[in-house]
């Protein structure tokens, strides 16, 4: 679960709860396969890949394009 940032101030980056769930899951997936693809087994600072790509979000490191 995320608290830190909150749902509500990630959704109204991205445009909405559901474009949240789309981007921060999608990245997440790209967090896991990068860290396999290097041989390890978790992130390297331990962090859950969800945490990760949330704080990505939030800080910017993730855009949003429309196609």
């Amino acid at each position: 679960m995320i608290n830190i940032p909150s749902i509500d101030r990630l959704a109204e980056k991205v445009g909405s709860k559901y474009a949240l769930c789309v981007i921060a899951s999608k990245r997440a997936r790209q967090l896991i396969d990068h860290a396999q693809n290097q041989g390890l087994t978790d992130l390297p600072n331990h962090e859950k890949p969800l945490t990760a790509a949330a704080k990505e979000i939030d800080e910017g490191k993730v855009t949003v394009s429309k196609y």
